[in-house]
């Protein structure tokens, strides 16, 4: 089991939110309409608890919107770094502020495939440097 929600259920949750706030609905009348406790609900909200297919098509019934808005906006972790890793390394191309190490690191980095890869030594990255 991981340590943290997944970005997928996290963001799926934040849109449950925002939608049942749009319609002015409490955590606990949405719960009553799911047959589940409003804790629950808080959970599904913070991407603790995934939220089944079933589950989803009823939130969508209940919330009044289609399935594919629990996913709008949504940018997976492996987007999200290739594309500020490219922006990036083109800020920095040519910079005299920049040390030859930051841009082979930079190159490098571009090159690894596999994005669970990249988001684990970023994650790396942001330990060692505090």
């Amino acid at each position: 089991m991981a340590d943290h929600p997944d970005p997928v259920d996290i963001h799926v949750g934040q849109q449950v939110r925002k939608r049942r706030n749009a319609l002015s609905m409490s955590q606990e009348k949405l719960g009553k309409a799911l047959g589940l406790t409003f804790q629950q609900v808080q959970k599904y909200e913070r991407g603790m608890n995934r939220i089944g297919s079933s589950r989803l098509y009823h939130l969508s019934q209940i919330l009044d919107v289609d399935i594919p808005y629990f996913f709008e906006g949504y940018q997976s972790p492996d987007e999200l770094t290739a594309l500020t890793v490219h922006e990036d390394a083109a800020l920095f191309d040519g910079s005299p502020q920049i040390d030859p190490e930051t841009h082979e690191f930079l190159r490098s980095f571009q090159r690894i495939k596999d994005g669970g890869v990249r988001r684990r030594l970023l994650d790396l990255m942001r330990c060692l440097a505090g």
